[in-house]
């Protein structure tokens, strides 16, 4: 089968390796429809961290083609988005709607990676994998890139809002214009936020980001960024949703949320250290963490993209072969592409 293979900074081939196969009781294999190319696979690829040979790339919506024995919630020639988090759905962590840190699983086993490819072996499949009604046939391709959202950055989006305890009403501070800031605007505005403060650098990001339901942008950063942040917002924002993970975004945070209020920190951390005691005397709640994918899709998300009440899929804003694979990562590098759709199979 064709496997997407990162042979270094800048570089991905692909490379003809055996189909996997099922390892375990609770395995699935999955035939993989459409896959994709994240923000976070960046940090490989640009060379500022380093990486084995198996991709990251973690998002996938596919047919399941084989099932272990102990599977009773799906079977094959299911539908199914595969949350790139692998809870268990019944420790205390899942439970209280965390299983991106699923007490039941080593964390290697918790989060999916070398995605990019014709077949893939899912782990912990029992009560992860979300079901989709029907057939992919049954659906548009704008429809089948929402369904994908779902298997990470949709609900990574929406994790950084239920952290950061967005409520009706509230003015909110959406920090990074990626795929994942983009969808935490839909968050935002599906929590009922009256005020979403996008800061995109980008017209065609910002423009996207206000068809979501952003009502301001802010393009600035540094010092100009936060004072124009703090007039919007009346001194502070009730919820920051922080969607980068660097030093610098990090540090805004801190400065414009509002005394009392919460950040919602989902941006993979880079070198972003928090300083205490600016937290502590500010009386601010910072959380944040792997999102709790399976949750928000079979309680709300899923259900919101049948209904038309959101339309994720619009941050696919490109679209290639698995054999062009590495244009598609480079489209990201080049902020050609906000997301990179890759369409491996019919």
């Amino acid at each position: 089968m064709k496997f997407a293979d990162f042979e270094g900074a800048g570089k991905i081939e692909i490379k003809d390796v055996a189909k996997p196969k099922l390892q375990a009781s609770d395995d699935v294999i999955i035939k993989v429809l459409r896959t994709c190319v994240c923000g976070s696979d960046m940090w490989a690829y640009k060379g500022l961290e380093e990486q084995g040979h198996e991709n990251d790339g973690h998002e996938v919506l596919g047919i399941v083609e084989e099932a272990g024995k102990d599977i009773t919630t799906v079977q094959p020639g299911d539908f199914v988005i595969a949350p790139f988090t692998h809870g268990c759905g019944h420790c205390r962590a899942c439970l209280a709607g965390y299983e991106g840190t699923c007490a039941n699983h080593p964390l290697q086993d918790n989060f999916s990676s070398g995605y990019q490819a014709e077949f893939v072996r899912y782990q912990h499949a029992e009560w992860s994998l979300v079901k989709v009604p029907g057939k992919p046939g049954d659906y548009s391709e704008g429809m089948l890139k929402s369904f994908l959202t779902l298997a990470d950055v949709m609900a990574t989006g929406y994790h950084a809002a239920r952290v950061a305890h967005v409520q009706p009403g509230d003015t909110v501070v959406v920090l990074g214009d990626g795929a994942v800031g983009l969808c935490a605007i839909i968050a935002a505005k599906l929590r009922g936020a009256k005020k979403i403060v996008s800061t995109s650098r980008y017209t065609e990001k910002e423009a996207l980001a206000r068809e979501f339901g952003a009502t301001d942008n802010v393009a600035e950063r540094g010092a100009k960024g936060v004072e124009e942040i703090l007039a919007i917002t009346n001194g502070g924002a009730d919820a920051v949703l922080e969607c980068v993970g660097n030093a610098q975004s990090n540090k805004e945070a801190i400065q414009i949320v509002r005394p009392g209020a919460y950040i919602g920190r989902v941006g993979l951390p880079h070198g972003a250290e928090l300083n205490p005691e600016e937290i502590f005397y500010k009386n601010v709640t910072v959380a944040g963490g792997p999102a709790s994918v399976t949750t928000y899709d079979k309680e709300i998300l899923l259900k919101a993209v049948l209904d038309g009440q959101i339309n994720p899929g619009k941050v696919f804003d490109k679209t290639f072969s698995l054999d062009e694979i590495n244009a598609a990562y480079q489209a990201m590098a080049d902020h050609q592409a906000i997301k990179s759709y890759v369409v491996v199979a019919d």
